[in-house]
This record gives structure tokens, C-alpha cells and sequence, in this order.
């Protein structure tokens, strides 16, 4: 990335005699994990939302890990404080249940009572449905569903992913808070900063289960069995999932042309982050996947926060398949050897930086 996106802070998640390696893929770790690094501005978040809450708006590519990092902070602070809405997921349901009447109903009884807009409810439906292609789906109709999702939440923490989603939303984006009804609450723009190398290879390789649907990627995130095609010569994952009788994981239609099958998605998000970078008046938190890979050498981070690159091997003479793990190492969009980092890393940047910006 080119101008201030480059400007993304390097946050140190290394903890001076601290020599404790903590199991990242096990909550206990975690939780543990968590508690060396970033303890002290843990407990300034906790007793600040014993009485305040906060909006946050998730502003990252697809891929971005946007739904990872409001998981682990749920995890970190309970679900009863961190609420979690994807306006794609919104508007997903939304036109599920805009097929069922008596859903139908209820929404449309909350649209008259708080829309507002140039376009009528019903066109406004329509071009939900897809039956007028001609009308845009209108911002103040997103809008108002959204306050519709924020009104279950009763007072939570709001992370807002997907919202505003094109460069004309980010000026109602400035006064979502008021709209929804959170007058004294601080809104704080999270932007992520992840090369495209690596969503690029997170999309070239994940796989789901046929069965339950379970996400994982065949090189940074294998499940515990993989079996080998001798046909096509060929590693995939096996479901971890004991209720899918061992069912084989495949990729989705379309995901091995990689990122350029999401080219124009990927160029307005960075359109839109550096539009947010310019604001005056709202606090930022900036987010970064990659480090260059001499920051473990610098004390920077430890080397267990970097993202590994799982090898697998089959030998011909047992039958069996091996895995061993290796620093995955990827270019940065400058073109700098960098390492990808880790869920929880990048979620100690993050808490890091909101104690700055709520100025606990």
C-alpha cells in the first residue's frame, strides 16, 4: 500500500523477562496470554464498561479477519459486553426474512416507524429482493435496519463490520452513533492494514466441510487428519468434526483465482480506509497483520505470535501422511519480507490502542 497506509504503527507485543510460550489455539492459553501481555489495560477496559459502552467501526478487506478479533474479544470481555453486526450478514437475513410474512410484517411495522428516505419502503424492498434491479438498495435503509439490530443489543459494546461500505457512507457514518441512539458513547474507526499476499493465499486455500460448514485453510489452519489424492496428487482436510464421519473439506467455486476474483471489492475498501485516515475529530485505531520478519530478531514480538506455514508430506512406501510447521513468510504490499501475524497479536494491538483512544 502505497501514501499513509504504510504509516500503521508496529504495536510490541513482547513483554520484557517474559518467557512463558503460550498455546495460541487453546482458550486457557489465551486467556493466560492475554493476561501477561496486556493485563493492565484489560482491567481499565472492564471497570470503563461497567458504566460505558463504545461503537466501533471495522474498516478492512475481505478477509481482513474483522469476525476473528471481535470473537476474541468477546472471549477476553464476555459476550454480555461485546456485540458483533456484519451489515452483510444484516442484509443477508434480511431478505430471508422478508419471505416469511409474518417477519415481514415486523419489519416493515419498523421501517414506518423509523425510516426515512427518498425512496418508499416497498422500492426500497424490491431492490432487496432483486425484483427492481434499477433502485440501489438506499444507505438510510441500511441505516435504519441497522438501528433495528442495535436496539436488541441493550447497551453492548458495538463492533461494526461492513459499515460504511462505499465512499458516500462515510459521511453517515459520522453520525451513526446519534442515530442509533448512542449520544454519550466515544465511535472509533478500527482500519486493518493486511497485505494482499496474504489474502490472496487465505483464499487460494481455505476449505469448508460439506457437512457442518466449518472453515479452515490447508495452509495455516489444517485440521488434526489430511489425507493425500493419489489421483490428482493432491493434500485435503479431513473434518475434525466426529459428527461428519471423516468428511473431506473442498474449496469454494472460484476461490483459485485468488484475490483478482475480488478486485474491485478490495481496491474501494482501500479507498475507503485512506478516506477515514483523513478524518479530523474521530479516534483511530490502526490495525497491522505483518511485521517485517526482523521483528522477532528485535524483540519486537515472539516468535510464537507469528503465523505458520504447515508442510505436508506423503510417503509413498507407508501410506501415511506427515505435517511439519514453518514461519510463513509473505511479502508486505512494499514488497518487504514480513511475517503474518496471529489472531491474538493483532488483538493486542488493539486493546493497546483503545485505551489510548477511550484515554483510560
Amino acid at each position: 500500500m502505497k501514501g499513509p497506509l504504510t504509516n500503521f504503527p508496529i504495536i510490541q507485543t513482547k513483554v520484557p523477562n517474559l518467557t512463558e510460550r503460550f498455546n495460541l489455539n487453546d482458550p486457557e492459553g489465551r486467556k493466560k496470554y492475554f493476561e501477561a501481555k496486556v493485563g493492565v489495560e484489560i482491567n481499565k477496559i472492564k471497570k470503563y464498561l461497567e458504566e460505558n459502552t463504545f461503537i466501533a467501526y471495522f474498516l478492512g478487506k475481505k478477509n481482513s479477519g474483522k469476525g476473528t478479533y471481535t470473537k476474541l474479544m468477546s472471549e477476553i470481555f464476555g459476550a454480555d459486553k461485546i456485540g458483533h453486526i456484519s451489515v452483510g450478514d444484516l442484509v443477508r437475513t434480511t431478505y430471508k426474512n422478508i419471505n416469511d410474512p409474518e417477519k415481514k410484517k415486523e419489519i416493515v411495522e419498523y421501517l414506518e416507524d423509523h425510516y426515512r428516505g427518498y425512496i418508499s419502503i416497498e422500492d426500497s424492498i424490491d431492490a432487496l429482493v432483486w425484483k427492481n434491479q434499477k433502485v440501489l438498495l438506499p444507505t438510510e435503509f441500511i441505516l435504519t435496519l441497522l438501528k433495528r439490530e442495535i436496539d436488541k443489543f441493550d447497551r453492548k459494546v458495538i463492533f461494526l463490520d461492513g459499515f460504511p461500505r462505499d465512499l458516500d457512507q462515510v459521511q453517515y457514518s459520522l453520525y451513526f452513533r446519534d442515530l442509533a441512539d448512542y449520544r454519550l458513547d466515544p465511535d472509533i474507526f478500527v482500519a486493518i492494514n493486511i497485505p494482499e499476499s496474504v489474502i490472496d493465499e487465505r483464499m487460494r486455500n481455505r476449505v469448508v466441510c460439506p457437512k457442518c460448514q466449518a472453515p479452515r485453510n490447508l495452509t495455516t489452519f489444517p485440521t488434526r487428519e489430511i489425507g493425500y489424492d493419489k489421483n490428482s496428487k493432491e493434500f485435503f482436510l479431513i473434518c475434525d468434526n466426529t459428527e461428519c464421519s471423516g468428511a473431506r473439506m473442498v474449496g469454494k467455486e472460484g476461490d483459485n483465482a485468488g484475490i483478482e476474483s475480488v478486485r474491485e471489492r478490495l481496491d474501494l475498501d482501500e479507498k475507503l480506509i485512506r478516506k477515514v485516515m483523513s478524518l479530523h475529530g474521530v479516534p483511530k485505531v490502526l490495525l497491522r497483520n505483518s511485521v517485517p520478519v526482523n521483528s522477532v530478531k528485535d524483540n519486537i514480538i515472539d516468535d510464537y505470535e507469528v503465523t505458520p506455514k504447515y508442510v505436508f508430506k506423503y510417503d509413498e512406501k507407508t501410506g501415511k501422511t506427515s505435517i511439519s510447521e514453518e514461519p510463513w513468510i509473505i511479502k508486505d504490499d512494499e514488497g518487504v519480507e514480513s511475517y503474518s501475524l496471529l489472531a491474538p497479536p493483532v488483538v493486542v494491538g488493539l486493546i493497546k490502542q483503545l485505551v489510548k483512544a477511550l484515554k483510560l
